[in-house]
Order: C-alpha cells, then sequence, then structure tokens
C-alpha cells in the first residue's frame, strides 16, 4: 500500500513510522530484526530503508603502488525492504539515491522493486563521497533528485530509458522526497529552496519527509511556507532523540540544523550519556506531543540503529 493511503486511512490520527539502517557488510538480517522487533507493537505502517552510495578505500599493491577500490559498507537495501515486508508484514519505503549509480542502473533497481510488490520510494540526491567537497554523479548519472524524481514518474507513465520498447507496463510508485525546515546547506536561501521542492510536487512528490529538527516552531513555520507557495501534499516530521554529548556538536555540522539553547544547555549539564538518553528522549516526547496536538499526519523517527530509546518515546505516545 503507498504511504498517501496509509496516511488517508488513518483518517486525521497520527502515525508512528521509522527509519532504519541496512546491516553493515557482513552482518546477519537477524540484528536488524532484534532492531525492529520491540517497535512493532506501535504497528508502524511503514518503515523507510536508507541507501548507501559506495565509499573508496586504497590498497596497497604487491609493487608498492595504491589501487583505489570501490566498496558498500551496508549494501541490500532492495533485499531488506523485501525480507521486512515478507516477515512483519508491512510496508516498506527504500531510499533512492543519485549517487553512484547510473541511470540504467536506477532503472534496474526500480523493476526489481516493482517485482517484489514494493509501493513506495523516497527519492533523493544521496551523499557526497566523504573525501569530496561536493557532490558528483555517476557518469550518466543524475546530478539532482528532481531529476531523479523525473525517472520514477517516467516509468510511472510506462517510459523507459529504451525508447525502442513497446507498451511497457508503467510502474506505480508513490514517491516521496525530503524538506528541509532550516534549509538544505546548498540553497542560498528558504525561499529558494522551497521554490525546487515545489517543482518536485508539481513533477509528481506525493508526500514530503523533513530533515530532522528539534525546534517544533521550525516545522510549524515550513510548513506554513510551503502551503504558502502551493505545495499543498502531506508533509511528514522526521525525528531523532538526542543521545550523547557528542551530538550536540555532530548533528548540527552534518545535518546543518540548529539546536535550541535549552536543549544544548540541558545536554551540557549532564555527567554522562545515561544522563544525556534521559533528556533526549524527554525532549522528544515533549516535541512529540506538541506534533501530535498540531495534527501531523506521522511522526517519523530516524532510529540510526538504536531502538530503546523510540521504544521508550513511543510507548508514552501511541
Amino acid at each position: 500500500m503507498k504511504v498517501t493511503e496509509h496516511l488517508k486511512n488513518a483518517n486525521g490520527k497520527t502515525l508512528f513510522s521509522i527509519e532504519i539502517l541496512p546491516p553493515l557488510k557482513g552482518e546477519n538480517i537477524r540484528k536488524l530484526f532484534d532492531h525492529m522487533d520491540p517497535m512493532m507493537e506501535f504497528k508502524p505502517p511503514f518503515v523507510d530503508v536508507t541507501y548507501h552510495r559506495e565509499e573508496y578505500v586504497y590498497k596497497k599493491k604487491e609493487n608498492g603502488l595504491l589501487e583505489k577500490q570501490s566498496t558498500r559498507k551496508r549494501p541490500g537495501t532492495v533485499g531488506i525492504c523485501a525480507a521486512i515486508q515478507n516477515h512483519y508484514k508491512v510496508d516498506t519505503v527504500p531510499h533512492i539515491i543519485c549517487g553512484g549509480f547510473s541511470k540504467e542502473e536506477t532503472e534496474n533497481a526500480l523493476i526489481d522493486l516493482q517485482f517484489l510488490g514494493i509501493d513506495n520510494v523516497l527519492v533523493l540526491q544521496g551523499d557526497a563521497i566523504k573525501n569530496e567537497g561536493r557532490f558528483v554523479p555517476e557518469p550518466d548519472g543524475h546530478h539532482y533528485a528532481s531529476e531523479l524524481l523525473e525517472q520514477v514518474i517516467k516509468m510511472n507513465n510506462g517510459v523507459y530509458l529504451d525508447e525502442e520498447l513497446q507498451n511497457m507496463t508503467p510502474t506505480n510508485f508513490c514517491a516521496g522526497v525530503a524538506g528541509y525546515p532550516e534549509k538544505h546547506f546548498w540553497a542560498p536561501n528558504l525561499k529558494t529552496d522551497l521554490k525546487y521542492l515545489k517543482a518536485k510536487v508539481d513533477m509528481g512528490a506525493e508526500y514530503i519527509v523533513t530533515q530532522m529538527f528539534f525546534d517544533n516552531q521550525k516545522y510549524f513555520d515550513f510548513v506554513e511556507k510551503c502551503r504558502a507557495e502551493g505545495i499543498n501534499v502531506p508533509i511528514i516530521p522526521g525525528l531523532k532523540p538526542i543521545t550523547t554529548k557528542m551530538q550536540t556538536n555532530v548533528l548540527p555540522t552534518i545535518f546543518h540544523i540548529d539546536l535550541p539553547e535549552t536543549l544544548a544547555d540541558e545536554v551540557e549539564k549532564c555527567k554522562d550519556n545515561k544522563a544525556v538518553k534521559e533528556v533526549g528522549v524527554e525532549w522528544a516526547i515533549n516535541q512529540s506531543r506538541e506534533l501530535i496536538k498540531y495534527g501531523v499526519p506521522t511522526l517519523h523517527f530516524y532510529s540510526m540503529g538504536k531502538s530503546d530509546p523510540i521504544y521508550r518515546i513511543a510507548k508514552e505516545l501511541f
């Protein structure tokens, strides 16, 4: 079932959903299920599964020279989506990204997803390679999420890369895109960022999932500005509880977000990460209650492989 159908069937009730990471290469999928099992108590209608682009390592050859090799630390997104749907009878939302994929590889991945009965995709540009300052697309790959979204929408209309193919079966993906309440870090300002977001919705994106935020007013203002721009699709808030002191520096750096002074001050007072986790859980509970009161369609939690804090939050809310 499509994400938008789940939201419609909820009749205004706020749902619970999560985003999970694929296991590291070589790990058993049972480890992922152990992480997910407790959260199934809250009946998430869909689960997002991230996609991770390749990274590069340099290995020394016998002649002493270094050879650049590509590797993926967390492969298996498509297979994991199928396994989750089979194991839990829950819809999955695989992330599809520009980085590391040609257009043909993307088309083949989408065909696999269609064969597996997966109805949803979240369309993203993806991250730059760690040692590159800016995102660099693959040869014959997409540079921007809008280009990738266009390929998804074309396949939904029965248009594939090979123009000589006749009577192609259209796909039927419900495509979501990302939104940034504090603007995408590449955008010069929020107004410009919203212009590009509106273009994706006009192209066919059916819902938006936001970057994590810790100040609900940022989300409320973002929704208001989206509506003023004519963006009328569901806007799902993305949430993550703080669990370590280090995250007060790491999260703003990596995700280009601000932490409220009150939250940062409370974390700073903590003597250890156990105390930090308590602060983070309590903050997220209060944040979630306000969002539910506002009428958000779903509380979407970025689990980052840690289920205990999210379980505790959901236990208070659902």
